[in-house]
């Protein structure tokens, strides 16, 4: 069984192995019961924090969540009716997964103005790729450009990445069996998501 206290500290706990300073934050939605989570990571000290690049890891954990993660599939019916013998959520190994945002900020200190828009391009497509291959379990990858206005032109400012990552929650033989299952499909992923940015990549730059 996985519990919110597992998934927090489990990733405090990774954090605090490479050395990344972390400001987490908790609440409990008191209308849904809700759980959530959200904590900020950086390198270095917090006084330089705003000229570091950050990651923000957040997700929200319900009582659905709690009772799949115990029961699987018979947690659903558990949850939102009676159970019976020929419930369509019995006969099946899929359950919701867990929804981790991901947010991540890289800050070009004023670099940005030397940087032509063909290579910030080259970079933020580059960025994916790397996101995507490191990180198989993401199912949405989206980059962006923070823009500032300097001596009346745009230049750019912060690099972003946000990642919606599914995490499992349950697994028919035990937690453990998970990561078998995650590493026959990694290789399959990556070159899936290495086709497709090079596509994108060439359909852009001339």
């Amino acid at each position: 069984m996985l519990t919110y206290e597992d998934v927090t500290g489990c990733f405090l706990k990774a954090a605090n192995n490479t050395a990344l300073m972390t400001h987490p934050e908790y609440w409990i939605n008191s209308r849904s019961l809700e759980r959530e989570f959200a904590a900020t990571c950086h390198a270095g000290s917090c006084e330089e924090a705003e000229h570091r690049s950050t990651c923000t890891f957040s997700f929200t954990w319900g009582a659905l969540d709690t009772s799949l993660s115990l029961d699987g599939p018979a947690g659903v019916c558990d949850f939102f009716h009676e159970p019976e013998d020929d419930c369509p959520h019995l006969h099946t190994r899929d359950i919701p997964p867990l929804v981790v945002d991901l947010s991540y900020s890289l800050v070009l200190n004023g670099a940005g103005a030397s940087i032509s828009e063909t290579a910030l391009l080259s970079l933020v497509q580059l960025l994916k790729l790397h996101a995507s291959e490191n990180s198989s379990r993401a199912n949405e990858t989206r980059p962006g450009i923070s823009m500032t206005l300097h001596e009346n032109r745009l230049q750019p400012e912060v690099l972003t990445l946000q990642q919606r990552v599914e995490l499992p929650i349950w697994h028919p033989d035990g937690m453990r069996s998970l990561h078998d299952d995650h590493h026959s499909h990694t290789e399959r992923g990556t070159r899936h998501s290495r086709r497709a940015i090079d596509e994108e990549i060439s359909a852009r730059i001339p």
